[in-house]
């Protein structure tokens, strides 16, 4: 439901037409220009003149992007100051950030709140460009520190991510929730900010990085809020094989029934690429690359409200698994980490075969068939396992998961299976995954050789409820849920 007040302010200054039905969206993969690291805070002029620099690189993305006629842009996590700090480094990259009821245009009245010059900037490049700019900046607020709370220094850093809109509005801020590690110089707020916002192509919600791995406020947005797409700035280091960037993106569009606009940082010393556009229903275009240090801009149209199309969140998981007599377990069932988390393993050892594999309460059921040109094939290094986790994570924070999946080993050790991969000639014609998880909230993932996406070449069975993967898919599939 669109408020009307916001939307009458759209319709005075804006050419886009009331409730589309579609609309094009923009995210900037961008390799971060980084502050030397240094223990003594730099000059706020020395501040701004590199956050000026990316912003200079961001500007030709968001120029490119409204050329093309995009609606809505997003840009990375830390992509205008990069990192490197601690709290007292951080200072002189900050800005007050209003909260965004004050009803205010930087472009129009940049010294109402002080002197921003990186919210002014932005706030003139969405106005200039006709285009919603969303972008990732850093905001302080000032306490007492007689409060309940208040840091020593007086007062609260946030990683904060804003969206202008098409007339340079600040239309949403939000403080991240979830800090990875490292964020010292950065507070959490006392509790989780659900933000969202309402525009003529849809309602929006945003959150930031690690914040997708927890319920608030993630998957809070879209089932209490219902929002239509996530904006999703973030530093995204992969880590194979189910939290690689582009494949758990996608994953996660798939499973709550929402667009997902995410929008990396690309340092590939850092592992850091992987970036798209995804629906339920689509998933690409995306950007990985781990061969070149260049930013890239991916741009793609979207329906606007594809929940009313697609919600996979309202589906019972177990519905089809529970109903499975169980199949033999194979031969060879073993302990290996995926992740620092102790999955139950066995062998897929013949051409075709049907396997059930469980951990604590979670049963995971495969049936499988290699392609006729390789089951006569014998790859020593290529070792499939299927593999069940349910159990609690604790490493770089602590979240309950249960996981179902087919992955390749590294070599023919068996303790390498779970270890990071990410080639594969192995060829499967088909296979069939499924898992009585105990919660609604499933991301399906299929990643193939040489990290790629799997366009086409799978569906998640909505009547039976499992994932459904053909036609020379290799690598690995899985099922992840969070309780």
């Amino acid at each position: 439901m669109i408020v009307i007040h916001f939307f009458l302010s759209i319709l005075a200054y804006s050419s886009y037409a009331q409730n589309l039905e579609k609309f094009i969206a923009a995210v900037y993969e961008h390799n971060v220009i980084l502050p030397e690291e240094t223990a003594t805070p730099v000059t706020k002029q020395e501040a701004l003149d590199l956050m000026n620099r990316n912003i200079d690189i961001l500007e030709n993305a968001i120029k490119r992007a409204a050329q093309k006629g995009a609606h809505i842009i997003v840009t990375p996590e830390d992509g205008i100051y990069g990192w490197r700090f601690t709290r007292e480094t951080i200072n002189p990259y900050l800005e007050d950030i209003p909260d965004p009821k004050v009803n205010w245009i930087p472009c129009n009245d940049p010294k109402r709140y002080g002197i921003n010059p990186v919210q002014t900037r932005l706030s003139c490049l969405a106005k200039q460009n006709s285009i919603y700019v969303v972008a990732n900046i850093g905001d302080k607020k000032y306490c007492n520190t007689s409060e309940a709370g208040c840091p020593k220094d007086g007062q609260y850093n946030y990683n904060t991510a804003v969206v202008y809109d098409s007339e340079g509005k600040l239309i949403a801020r939000y403080h991240k929730q979830h800090l990875f590690l490292g964020e010292t110089q950065f507070n959490a707020p006392h509790e989780a900010e659900i933000v969202s916002f309402d525009t003529p192509f849809g309602r929006f919600g945003i959150f930031i990085c690690f914040d997708v791995l927890f319920h608030d406020p993630a998957v809070a947005l879209v089932v209490d809020h219902n929002v239509d797409t996530i904006l999703f700035p973030t530093a995204w280091m992969n880590v194979l094989p189910h939290l690689s960037a582009i494949e758990f993106h996608s994953a996660w569009a798939m499973g709550m029934g929402v667009n997902f606009l995410s929008s990396n940082t690309h340092l590939t010393t850092r592992r850091m690429t992987g970036s798209g556009v995804f629906s339920p229903e689509n998933i690409g275009p995306y950007y990985y690359n781990m061969d070149s240090e260049d930013g890239h801009l991916v741009i793609s149209e979207l329906i606007a409200h594809p929940r009313n199309t697609s919600t996979y969140y309202g589906i019972k998981w177990n519905q089809y698994a529970s109903t499975i007599k169980k199949f033999p377990s194979g031969t060879n069932v073993f302990k290996g980490n995926v992740f620092f988390d102790e999955f139950t393993f066995t062998e897929l050892k013949e051409p075709q075969g049907s396997y059930t594999i469980c951990q604590n309460d979670l049963c995971c059921h495969l049936s499988y068939k290699k392609a006729r040109n390789d089951a006569h094939k014998i790859h020593k290094n290529e070792i499939y396992v299927i593999g069940a986790f349910d159990g609690l994570h604790v490493v770089e924070g602590q979240y309950h998961l249960q996981v179902c999946t087919l992955l390749k080993c590294l070599s023919s050790d068996l303790q390498t299976c779970g270890e990071s991969v990410d080639t594969a000639s192995t060829k499967f014609e088909s296979f069939s995954l499924s898992g009585n998880f105990s919660t609604n909230f499933v991301f399906p993932e299929v990643l193939l050789d040489k990290v790629n996406l799997a366009p086409n070449m799978f569906k998640v069975n909505t009547c039976i409820m499992l994932i459904i993967c053909f036609y020379e898919v290799r690598l690995f599939c899985s099922c992840d849920c969070i309780k």
